[in-house]
C-alpha cells in the first residue's frame, strides 16, 4: 500500500505539471488500491465440526475428488473465485498444525475456467493435520489471469487458529477447500452463493477432527 501510494502520487506530480486536474485521475485509483489490500476484522464461528471459508468471493464449483495424495483418499472440493474487489486475504478454515507448504509452479489461466486453473496455474498448497498428526483440510491458493504474486505467511509447524490469516493471492484468483471424505463433510453453500473469509461456514463435519 505504501508502495503503490507513492508510486501514484509521483505519477499525480508528474501530471499536474502538465496540467493539474489531470493529476486527478490517480485519485480512484488510489482508492482502489486501499480498497483491494484492505483487511477486515471478522467474527469466526465457535465449533470443532466446522469448516470456514479460507476466502472471499463467490463459490463456483462443489466436486468430490477421488484422491488427493496430501491427505491420503477421497476429499470434497469446494472453490471459491476472488475478483479483483473482494479482500484477498486467505484463513485457515480449521484449528490444525500446518504440516507442510507446498508452491507449484505453472500457467496464468482464468480462475473462472475451475478445473483448468486448479490443474495446471500456478498455485501453493497448505496441509493441516490435527493433534493427532491426521489431514484436516487443505487450502490451495491459485493464482489466475491478473493474479500474479501468491504470498503465504504460514510455515510447517506453525499451530493455527480457525480464521487465522495465512496469506494472500494479489489481484484476482481463485481459492480451494479440500476437506477429507473419511470425516464425513456436508456442504453449507449453494454454487454462486457469496462468502467471506474466516466468517462463512462452508461445511460442517460428521465426525470432528481431534483439533
Amino acid at each position: 500500500m505504501l508502495a503503490g501510494t507513492l508510486i501514484l502520487a509521483a505519477a499525480a506530480w508528474g501530471l499536474a505539471l502538465l496540467a493539474w486536474p489531470a493529476a486527478l485521475v490517480v485519485v480512484p485509483v488510489w482508492v482502489w488500491l486501499i480498497a483491494f489490500f484492505r483487511d477486515p476484522q471478522r467474527p469466526v464461528p465457535n465449533g470443532p465440526s466446522l469448516m470456514v471459508s479460507p476466502a472471499d468471493g463467490r463459490v463456483t464449483d462443489v466436486r468430490e475428488v477421488a484422491h488427493v495424495e496430501a491427505l491420503g483418499g477421497p476429499a470434497l472440493r469446494v472453490g471459491i473465485f476472488l475478483s479483483v474487489f473482494n479482500v484477498h486475504v486467505n484463513r485457515s478454515p480449521c484449528a490444525g498444525r500446518v504440516a507442510a507448504v507446498t508452491y507449484k509452479e505453472g500457467k496464468f489461466l482464468s480462475a473462472l475456467r475451475h478445473d483448468e486453473a486448479s490443474q495446471h496455474n500456478e498455485a501453493n498448497s497448505i496441509v493441516l493435520h490435527d493433534a493427532a498428526g491426521q489431514p484436516v483440510a487443505m487450502v490451495v491458493q491459485i493464482a489466475g489471469l491478473i493474479a500474479r504474486r501468491i504470498v503465504c505467511t504460514a510455515k510447517p509447524g506453525d499451530a493455527l487458529k480457525r480464521g487465522q490469516r495465512i496469506g494472500m493471492i494479489k489481484f484476482g484468483s481463485r481459492t480451494e477447500l479440500y476437506i477429507p471424505k473419511r470425516l464425513g463433510p456436508v456442504v453449507q453453500v449453494k454454487i454462486g452463493q457469496p462468502v467471506s473469509g474466516a466468517q462463512d461456514v462452508l461445511a460442517t463435519l460428521s465426525a470432528p477432527a481431534a483439533v
